[in-house]
């Protein structure tokens, strides 16, 4: 579980997906981008989408929907591009909406809810209440790693 020091602000990058709102650390993100023409990777794990063309960059989106065991976005949405870097290279992560970039306390934070349940769980590391909802904070490094995606599905099951 992250730890953060009572003193400390923190700048956060809001999305949606369904009728959850995420945040992530501003500092991770590249950038943030409409829908992009993907690229299919045959035999690529079901999370990973496809391959974007970022200005000469070739970049793997991942479906944050598929990655949290959510439904698929409906077929006529197209999913936005969070842009973030993280140790393994700059990755799209594939949301419903874009929100605002949010500063907030860090005394403010607590740990997640028993009732967050399956990936979604394991992929947050703490929640922060704002009026009428909850702003999820999703660790990047873990969401992307497709790594431990097998074995993270295997206990949330």
């Amino acid at each position: 579980m992250m730890t953060i020091p009572a003193s400390t602000s923190r700048q956060l990058a809001t999305f949606t997906l369904g009728d959850m709102y995420f945040g992530v650390e501003v500092l991770q993100v590249q950038e943030v981008i409409r829908y992009q023409e993907m690229t299919a990777v045959p035999r690529a794990p079901a999370v990973v989408r496809g391959l974007i063309n970022l200005r000469g960059q070739i970049v793997t989106a991942i479906d944050l929907r598929r990655r949290l065991s959510l439904p698929a976005l409906d077929a006529d949405r197209r999913p936005m591009n969070v842009v973030v870097r993280t140790g393994e290279g700059v990755i799209s992560l594939l949301v419903d909406e874009i929100g605002d970039v949010l500063e907030v306390e860090g005394s403010c934070f607590e740990p997640a809810p028993d009732t967050l349940v399956g990936p979604t769980r394991e992929l947050v590391t703490c929640v922060f209440k704002l009026s009428g909802r909850l702003l999820l904070v999703l660790d990047v490094e873990r969401t992307v790693s497709l790594d431990d995606e097998a074995a993270l599905l295997d206990r949330v099951a």
